[in-house]
């Protein structure tokens, strides 16, 4: 094979021959663009998972925050990764998983998310195809999920052999945390936002409100716009989560077109998030999150499909309110999110001890 060669004499193999340092082995997807690096199985969190009992998923992410975040920063940032990298680590069994297929912690630049679609699209065609699922039936499987936000159940096409597209999720219930607020944007004056939670919390007006279209407008104006909403907002407006303040905070603002009642055209959105990273998909807990919006809203009705497009990528994702709920206080709804995720390829990261960089370094 060509990686076994290299062009040099007989038997020579490409370095690194004996890696001193950590050596990291993950599967690359991508979802609508958006790239997911995943790490099939991290030792150290494993370990840490089974230690004092066994730690929740929760609990677990606060762990690998404070111990592992080496792995992330490695992974996700340069020179391995770049700005708008993503990542999930697998997490299988005992409380951590909680009864699901598996657990999932996601990575981005800035450190853990609660909830992400993309990446649950593509581990669920990851799990069938790894051995996760123990008897995978067609021609649909349910992949049951543990995300820190909660459980989520990926339903992914299964032909005997291998996984198949679209893939679907059903989130956690998904609710209107704050409509029509008021909120003063430094450069802006004041706008006036939604704020949704489908697993995360999200921040949404249309990119007119700031001067900006978010089909025509030059990406870094979109990107300054939002993060200047997402600090403004959490200035001025104080989340809750029925079941953990862990997940009460604002993962990002999402800008629209404006184009919120029903309609069979796809409405367009960019998200903006964390440390300025840009989702290169629709975005599935955004997604999910304005279907619930709009459903408090009147403006759409269960089971009526909307299309949403990625300003970035121009990939789609559906979603629908498929059932209605309730959330601690909150008048909730469960959304169905559809999209497409394939395979790039696998990789080997090592990690030499002496390199300056060694954990990667963030660049904008």
């Amino acid at each position: 094979m060509a990686a076994e060669g290299g062009g040099g004499g007989a038997g020579r193999r490409l370095p690194p021959h004996s890696p001193s340092g950590l050596v990291l082995q993950t599967v690359e997807m991508h979802t609508g663009g958006e790239p997911l690096r995943i790490i099939p199985r991290l030792e150290a969190a494993e370990e840490a998972a089974a230690a004092g009992g066994g730690l929740s998923l929760l609990s677990l992410r606060r762990e690998v925050a404070a111990t592992l975040d080496h792995v992330r920063r490695a992974l996700v940032h340069e020179p391995r990764g770049h700005a708008g990298m993503y990542g999930a680590v697998v997490v299988r069994g005992g409380a951590a998983a909680a009864g699901a297929h598996l657990g999932a912690l996601f990575l981005h630049g800035a450190g853990y998310s609660a909830m992400c679609g993309h990446a649950v699209l593509a581990l669920g065609r990851f799990a069938l195809d790894y051995g996760l699922v123990a008897a995978p039936s067609c021609p649909e499987t349910a992949v049951r999920l543990r995300c820190p936000c909660g459980p989520v159940t990926a339903f992914v096409p299964w032909d005997g052999r291998c996984s198949g597209n679209p893939v679907r999720f059903h989130s956690v219930p998904a609710f209107a945390a704050a409509t029509d607020l008021a909120v003063d944007i430094p450069g802006h004056g004041k706008v006036v936002v939604d704020i949704g939670y489908g697993g995360t919390f999200y921040a949404f007006l249309s990119a007119e409100q700031l001067g900006l279209d978010v089909c025509s407008s030059k990406t870094r104006d979109l990107v300054s716009a939002a993060s200047a909403v997402t600090e403004a907002v959490k200035k001025q407006f104080e989340l809750h989560h029925p079941e953990s303040e862990d997940l009460a905070f604002l993962y990002g603002t999402i800008l629209t077109d404006g184009k919120d009642a029903f309609s069979e055209e796809p409405t367009t959105n960019i998200c903006v998030f964390a440390d300025e990273q840009v989702d290169r998909s629709p975005t599935g807990s955004g997604v999910t999150a304005r279907i619930a919006l709009q459903y408090h809203k009147g403006l759409i009705q269960l089971n009526q499909t909307r299309t949403f497009r990625s300003s970035t990528t121009g990939s789609l994702f559906t979603g629908k309110a498929v059932q209605e709920a309730k959330f601690g206080k909150y008048n909730a709804v469960v959304v169905e999110v559809s999209g497409e995720a394939f395979y790039t390829g696998t990789a080997t990261f090592t990690v030499e001890e002496e390199d300056p960089l060694k954990y990667g370094f963030f660049f904008k």
